[in-house]
This record gives C-alpha cells, structure tokens and sequence, in this order.
C-alpha cells in the first residue's frame, strides 16, 4: 500500500529542496518514489505544494484529496489547509510553527489559527498534529531542515532513518548552507 505524503507553504520558504531532500532520502532508503511539484504563485509568495507517494503500489505522483498519511507544512494556516484538503482519518501533521498572514487577518478581517487551533482542528479531522519551532534560525529558509529534523525524531515515514535523510542533505545542500542547516536538522530532533 502506498505512503502518500502532501507538502505545502509558502514561495520562498523551501519547499522544493524539502521535497527534493525526502524524495531522495525515500529512494535512497530503498522506497519506491513518486513526487512532482506545483508552483503557483511561488516568487508572489503565493501557495506552493509537493506530492510524494512512497511504494510500489504508487502508481501516479498526485496525492488523492483525502489519502495523505503524513501532512508536511512550512507554516501554520498552510498545515491547516492541507489538513483539511488532504489528511486521511488517522493521519499525521508536522508543521513547522510560524505564520505568515494572509491580508485578511492583517486587515483584521479574519482570525489567524493558534497551535491549539491547528491540534484541535487536526484531531477533529482524525489526525494528530506536531510543530516544531527553532528560535535560533536566522535564515527562514532554513526552516525545513527543522521540520525535517522533527520528522526523523517522529519516525514519521516507515522504511526513512535519520540518518539517511541527514545523509541526503550533506549531498544536496550547497557547502556555504550545509554546517547550519545539520545544526537545524539535529536541534529539531
């Protein structure tokens, strides 16, 4: 059976080289890959999303609505929205802790979801939500290597060791960018 995996954010926030970093970990580990990217309105900072699907049964890279096992996101409204378009019944969300607010909620027009709120509506869905939030990055761009990091010490993906993932960004990361983001990766843990 397939391991599907949704990944959304924000343009400017990582998504590629996080979607890149777990596709390879997976096939690196031995996993059956499926992925492709979508890109929108990446550089207006606009909703940016990866699907994955892990093993042989993954035939096709979309993620169903409703058919992801493990929901990845780069910020907090961002989990939610997978959560709700995306999670299956028993899921998990990992979501790194930050926000950016949409005009709407900085106009105050609307309200911007709490990390109670994101566990509450997670579990309402079914599923169980997990943040992590570094205070010490100072490169918001570094963000994944956090939430890839919490998703090594969750041992989130079935069949993915940390240590392979942490393998896979010593090759894919650029050597000025590398000490740092192992850093993030091993504090989020």
């Amino acid at each position: 059976m397939a391991y599907n995996i949704y990944i959304c954010g924000v343009g400017g926030q990582g998504i590629g080289l996080l979607a890149a970093a777990l596709a390879q970990a997976a096939a690196k580990a031995g996993l059956a890959v499926r992925s492709c990217d979508t890109h929108g309105l990446a550089q207006r900072g606009g909703v940016v999303s990866s699907h994955i699907r892990l093993g042989a049964d993954a035939l096709t890279p979309l993620v169903p609505e409703g058919g992801a096992d493990l929901v990845l996101a780069l910020e907090r409204l961002e989990a939610l929205r997978g959560a709700a378009q995306f999670l299956k019944k028993g899921g998990k969300v990992v979501y790194y802790d930050t926000a950016y607010q949409p005009v709407s909620v900085r106009s105050g027009q609307a309200q911007y979801p709490s990390g109670e709120e994101v566990a509450r509506q997670v579990a309402a869905l079914g599923g169980e939500a997990a943040a992590v939030r570094l205070d010490e990055i100072q490169d918001p761009r570094m963000q994944n290597s956090a939430l890839l990091g919490r998703l090594a010490a969750l041992k989130a993906v079935p069949g993915l060791e940390g240590a392979v993932l942490e393998e896979t960004l010593k090759e894919i990361l650029p050597p000025h960018a590398l000490e740092e983001n192992l850093r993030i990766f091993r504090a989020a843990k």
